[in-house]
């Protein structure tokens, strides 16, 4: 049985007062026991994150990370080795703001992944399309070619030691969202792709949702069979809408 995960993608928001707020409002929740619970704040406060949740179910997760694991010359780089030394236990990877903004190719992206599996951390792999890309029904080759790298490479069993975010990009940030069905059908899609080639391995990978997930939708969201909880971004930077989106993972 697939466990519910609910993430919390910060971005690059945040000031030690209103992380210090932030924090105290997350320790007030009252957090479903049958979720795994995630945040992603800047770097610049995975310490205060990590001193502040001691002792909650909520872990962390870095933003981004190198493409190496071990030390080098990749000034303003953080690898994933110092993520899980800074106490992370997970990391997004090819976040769609990194693929365009910074350029992260697939090949990249399956770098990095392999670079946190081997620390210890893990992956949540991003993938999906453009508004575009589903006006020319590309959706499925989009979203398979960017999981494809990474089966190549790892396996569905590599990948299930990970987690898959799908965010269609023209839902990130917009107030838009997928509806239930919509973000089904890719789910059903992706689920599966990975069938194909593992059945076992495949019913075991958490694929989570992410575009505008918010407390009004995320039940209904939730309740489809193959969404498996939210990478969540704008509403995770408040506590009371980052704790019922929870919630409603945990009724799920």
């Amino acid at each position: 049985m697939r466990r519910s995960l609910v993430a919390g993608n910060w971005k690059m928001h945040g000031t030690r007062q209103s992380v210090e707020t932030l924090l105290g409002g997350l320790n007030q929740q009252d957090w479903p026991e049958e979720v795994d619970l995630v945040i992603a704040p800047p770097a610049l406060y995975i310490q205060q994150c990590r001193e502040a949740l001691e002792g909650s179910p909520v872990s962390l997760a870095g933003q981004s990370s190198a493409t190496q694991a071990e030390p080098g010359a990749l000034t303003g780089e953080v690898s994933p080795a110092q993520l899980r030394d800074a106490g992370c236990e997970y990391v997004l990877v090819g976040h769609s703001e990194r693929r365009s903004l910074f350029g992260e190719t697939d090949e990249m992206v399956c770098k990095k992944f392999a670079a946190a599996l081997a620390c210890g951390l893990r992956p949540i792999l991003c993938v999906g399309e453009t508004r575009e890309q589903r006006d020319a029904g590309e959706t499925a080759e989009v979203v398979g070619r960017q999981l494809q790298v990474v089966l190549e490479s790892f396996g569905v069993g590599g990948l299930a030691q990970g987690v898959v975010a799908y965010e269609p990009v023209w839902a990130i940030g917009t107030g838009l969202t997928a509806s239930p069905e919509e973000a089904q059908d890719v789910h059903s899609m992706i689920r599966g792709r990975l069938a194909m080639l593992d059945d076992e391995q495949a019913r075991c990978v958490q694929i989570v949702y992410g575009g505008s997930v918010k407390a009004d939708n995320a039940e209904a969201l939730f309740a489809m069979p193959d969404i498996d909880g939210g990478l969540v971004g704008g509403a995770s930077l408040n506590a009371d809408e980052f704790g019922a989106i929870a919630r409603a993972a945990g009724r799920a």
